[in-house]
């Protein structure tokens, strides 16, 4: 197997690659990692802790790469068929541009806010704030996807014609708000709403939701 996906399958971040790996029809091995307790000889591949980290043991030691974003551009580089990244410069920088929304602000906000207090907190065997996630729901997510509806509006992509890096990274962060119990609220955001649906039924999307889906039903419903 040339190539190893570290991290956990519930992870936004690993499922961006794995999400990369399908779209390329690369196959690849998974090895669940938790990042909540990586065995020792993970922290030497990975400096900031993160998950997921690629490995090509095609190549020669050190062979492996952190950080979703460093490794999606590898891939698209040493498999540039299909095309994930737009061609253009302009389209490329901008594509870049919301893979960094999705990766920080919409992350930094789903994440911890939502996913971590009903997901990852039972799995932690700890309890849910939902006092904490009705406010992020109220105050924080409302403006982050008012842009997202004004910038997706009746497109089928977010840049250009072709489902790119930016999808990828838009739609992984919304599979952990659905794995979360929550939906885009179609009557307030139906832009959003129907782009999101597309998305995730895409074959590369769907299998691993499916994957996914029981381990988080499991959990909120503890």
């Amino acid at each position: 197997m040339a190539l190893i996906v570290y991290g956990a399958n519930v992870s936004p971040f690993v499922r961006k690659v794995r999400v990369v790996l399908a779209e390329k029809g690369l196959d690849y091995n998974l090895e669940q990692v938790s990042p909540f307790s990586p065995p020792p000889e993970f922290l030497k591949i990975s400096p900031l802790k993160r998950i997921p980290v690629l490995r090509d043991t095609d190549l020669p030691e050190p062979n492996t790469l952190p950080d979703s974003s460093a490794i999606s551009d590898y891939l698209e580089h040493k498999f540039p068929t299909p095309a994930l990244y737009p061609a253009d410069p302009f389209q490329r920088a901008r594509a870049i541009f919301y893979e960094e929304y999705a990766d920080t602000i919409l992350a930094q906000t789903v994440g911890p806010g939502v996913f971590f207090e009903r997901i990852v907190k039972k799995m932690l065997r700890q309890q849910p704030d939902e006092s904490a996630v009705a406010a992020v729901l109220r105050d924080k997510i409302p403006p982050l996807f008012d842009f997202l509806e004004n910038e997706i509006r009746a497109k089928e992509f977010f840049v250009g014609d072709m489902f790119s890096i930016a999808d990828i990274s838009m739609g992984t962060m919304f599979v952990n708000f659905e794995h979360a119990g929550e939906t885009v609220d179609y009557a307030r955001w139906p832009n959003l709403s129907h782009y999101v649906a597309a998305i995730h039924a895409r074959p590369s999307f769907k299998a691993l939701i499916d994957e996914e889906r029981p381990i988080c039903d499991r959990m909120r419903a503890a």
